[in-house]
């Protein structure tokens, strides 16, 4: 099995690049999405959250309000270095299994792990290859406050939470610019497919 990080910015087009890569036939592990599982009331992570940050960034139903605890964290690096101790671990131990269980169903498989602070945790260094998303940071801020509902200044907060893009290029196996048209992303992520086959 073939192990791969696709990692970028904030908003660099991770997703898109992610949904292909799964489309041709990698088997992907969105870690977004498993940090928001754990933060869910039945989640590892949930009952040290609410401790941590107080009954406040709790909804009426008693879920995290993520916008909440959002505006929390990405506003203090201590903060969200706190919620990313709760939250890792349990991300981790979820993914590492399900690839445990990938490499036993498709040995000749490539197993991608798509994650925001691949590089900024050192987790790049498990996988085989990386590939980093890229496109320019008015672009990023723009797509960010449109899919998200931020405003320019929240955005640019969470920018300022991350490794800069240009910084993450130099770790890359495999730069993927998004800052063009969907097609040009796409032929750029079949390309890039084409060379990950050759390892398996």
């Amino acid at each position: 099995m073939l192990t791969v990080g696709l990692t970028g910015g904030y908003a660099s087009g991770k997703t898109t690049v992610a949904k292909e890569l799964e489309r041709l036939g990698c088997f992907l592990i969105y870690a977004d999405k498993l940090g928001h599982q754990s933060l869910e009331p039945s989640g590892e992570a949930y009952g040290p959250t609410v401790q941590a940050f107080g009954p406040d960034i709790l909804k009426a139903d008693g879920t995290i309000d993520r916008k909440k605890l959002g505006a929390l964290v990405f506003a203090s690096p201590q903060e969200l270095r706190l919620l990313n101790s709760f939250v890792h671990p349990a991300v981790y131990r979820v993914q590492d299994q399900l690839l445990h269980n990938f490499s036993h169903e498709q040995p000749n498989g490539i197993a991608v792990v798509e994650a925001a602070i691949l590089i900024e945790t050192g987790r790049y260094k498990r996988y085989d290859r990386l590939i980093v998303t890229a496109c320019n940071e008015p672009l990023q801020i723009a797509r960010a406050m449109a899919r998200d509902g931020l405003t320019e200044e929240q955005v640019r907060t969470r920018l300022r939470s991350q490794m800069p893009v240009a910084d993450k290029k130099s770790f890359a196996n495999y730069i993927i610019d998004t800052g063009g048209t969907t097609e040009e992303t796409l032929a750029q992520v079949a390309a890039v497919h084409a060379e990950l086959r050759r390892f398996v």
